[in-house]
């Protein structure tokens, strides 16, 4: 019987290679740029339906709120570094509305418009048969609507520079702020558009956690009307540390332990955006 050689490996025989896991590192470079560039010159054509969508609804609630219940309530008084001050109930909501809007102007951009281009228009799928990996694509997801929420609230706040409720300069600093709000809030939507079946399931996360958090984060009243427990939860609220940022801007003022909420918004955005990849890459493996 012929045996063979030793050492002898058959060429025929496959070689088996372990996929790479799901909760890897991200692979990220800077082929994101083109596909944050497409998604640019597409909404550009729409650009004024968009702008007049997005800031209407929190222009809406600024008169009715804060012009309408503002009358009734007339000041609020809201606890500083200086002690407790009273301002204008419309300064008030002005400074929690305005970080509200880019919440739900990225959380929208990163469900309903990246939905479909991931599932129903199959855009990722087109993508990524140029030399872009998904890591890319869902890096430009994020991107892209931390951009649109920025620029909804930009136009939001010259309206309220127009309509005289805050003049104060360090509202140059709410930029920054607010972009990082929007990424934030991107990244977490992203987490939902993973698992997401068809455009319903976005009811859950709208109804089950973004709404009860625009009320227990200080956006309408001061969050020392809270119970205690509420209130201990609320502190680590992404929406809570992002009016707890922005809201001081408004007033003249500067945050108190600003590194703080600053450190749980990007917690929550760097866990979030990890997640929210393990997840997709686990729905592309399919």
């Amino acid at each position: 019987m012929l045996q063979a050689p030793t050492g002898f490996r058959p060429t025929n025989m496959t070689t088996t290679l372990t996929p790479p896991s799901p909760w890897s590192l991200p692979n990220l470079s800077t082929r994101w740029w083109p596909v944050f560039l497409r998604n640019w010159l597409v909404w550009k054509k729409l650009a004024v339906p968009s702008l007049v969508g997005n800031i209407a609804e929190p222009l809406m609630w600024l008169v009715a709120f804060g012009y309408g219940m503002g009358a009734l309530v007339g000041q609020v008084t809201v606890a500083t570094p200086q002690g407790a001050v009273a301002v204008p109930y419309i300064l008030f909501l002005a400074s929690g509305s305005i970080c509200m809007s880019a919440m739900n102007a990225a959380s929208f951009e990163a469900l309903y418009s990246a939905f479909s281009r991931m599932h129903v228009q199959k855009t990722w799928d087109g993508i990524m048969n140029a030399p872009v990996s998904l890591d890319d694509v869902v890096l430009a997801e994020m991107l892209w609507a931390g951009f649109k929420a920025l620029f909804a609230v930009t136009a939001i706040l010259g309206v309220m520079l127009a309509l005289g409720i805050s003049h104060s300069p360090k509202l140059l600093l709410a930029w920054p702020v607010l972009l990082g709000v929007g990424i934030t809030f991107s990244c977490i939507a992203l987490v939902f558009n993973a698992l997401a079946k068809g455009y319903d399931f976005f009811t859950y996360y709208f109804t089950l956690f973004l709404t009860p958090m625009m009320f227990l984060s200080g956006v309408f009243f001061p969050r020392e009307q809270l119970p205690g427990v509420v209130r201990v939860v609320s502190d680590w609220l992404p929406l809570t540390n992002a009016v707890e940022l922005v809201r001081p801007l408004f007033m003249d003022q500067w945050p108190e332990q600003a590194w703080l909420h600053a450190l749980v918004l990007l917690v929550y955005a760097v866990a979030a955006f990890w997640l929210a990849l393990a997840l997709t890459r686990k729905r592309f493996a399919r």
